[in-house]
């Protein structure tokens, strides 16, 4: 693709300290799991980071910025908090069981603060998004030869299998478990077995470790295919879930992206005076709405090093064309 050559081209000329270049006080990756296993629920949907690769993520970035716990980004943003970097505040998404297994004693060595967002619909691994159906369903046609013939009459094709499963949206996610049915793939007994996400226990044990458990919404819908009205409720349901079991209740991160979602959503969504702020996950941007910040999606396949100077070349050739900033109507 032109435009991803070009911006990879260009971040060959960013300087080494990114912390003079790069373009807004604040730095916010983005992560959903960090494993050196096979996790076959998101291999074909998220391009997760080994434990080795994570780390080096983290000390590259915290040569640059200064990584903040919450109530010190709070203070940042206004103007309460003096920082001797940039600062830059570490987030997850989805609950996945891996954020308390493998991660969080990475963060307590290196003395790092993170928010994860989640999602209460999955948590004690009542049920499984969407997504994951939709890459055990792939794993599962890709090893076998011998295909119910009922699945392609839902896929349509023997051709590209795995981008037709991953064209199914949250509005259609009831085709996953017919082609679950079909292929005879038991997404309970996985839940069981593997325990893919956080259990409430273990949410209460990050919260007194001192770690974030904030909103995500409820099911992890994509917010853009949704009316205003469901918009509302599956935010404000997921608050209320947070508010009861004292967990972080002042932030909410949206679910897969932010894309297309109008400024009446902010305005109904800020009607609530708990909340803080919210977060995208477009990369380094400014937004029309003063507190929604963009998050930077770490999942690339590429390190840290080369994810933020593209994303530091992106911004400036938008900016040359007055497109750095999303505006909401």
């Amino acid at each position: 693709m032109l435009k991803e050559k070009l911006i990879h081209f260009l971040a060959n000329f960013e300087k080494e300290n990114i912390e003079q270049s790069f373009p807004l006080d604040y730095c916010v990756p983005v992560y959903h799991c960090v494993s050196d296993e096979k996790l076959p629920h998101i291999e074909n949907v998220i391009n997760y980071k080994k434990i080795k690769q994570f780390e080096q993520d983290l000390d590259y970035i915290s040569k640059y910025f200064q990584f903040v716990n919450w109530s010190e980004f709070k203070d940042y943003v206004e103007g309460n908090f003096k920082p001797k970097k940039k600062i830059a505040l570490l987030t997850f998404d989805d609950g996945f069981r891996e954020f308390y297994d493998v991660i969080v004693p990475i963060l307590e060595r290196k003395g790092i603060y993170a928010i994860n967002f989640i999602n209460p619909a999955f948590i004690d691994n009542q049920d499984l998004m969407f997504r994951c159906k939709a890459s055990l369903i792939i794993n599962e046609i890709e090893k076998n030869n011998n295909v119910n013939p009922e699945v392609y009459k839902i896929l349509h094709s023997k051709e590209d299998i795995k981008r037709q499963v991953l064209d199914i949206n949250y509005l259609q996610k009831n085709t996953l478990d017919k082609l679950a049915q079909i292929l005879e793939i038991d997404f309970n007994s996985f839940l069981k077995e593997q325990k893919p996400y956080l259990t409430t226990e273990q949410l209460h044990i990050l919260t007194q470790k001192g770690f974030g458990i904030s909103s995500h919404s409820w099911d992890h819908p994509r917010y853009d295919l949704l009316s205003l009205e469901h918009q509302l409720e599956t935010t404000f349901k997921t608050f209320e879930y947070l508010k009861e079991n004292n967990f972080l209740y002042e932030s909410f991160a949206f679910p897969f992206t932010d894309f297309g979602v109008n400024k009446v959503f902010f305005d109904k969504l800020f009607e609530n005076k708990d909340l803080f702020c919210t977060f995208g996950s477009a990369g380094v941007k400014l937004d029309s709405i003063e507190r929604n910040f963009q998050r930077i999606p770490m999942e690339t396949g590429e390190n840290a090093e080369l994810i933020i100077k593209k994303e530091i070349a992106y911004f400036r050739l938008k900016k040359l064309i007055h497109k750095n900033k999303i505006v909401r109507k």
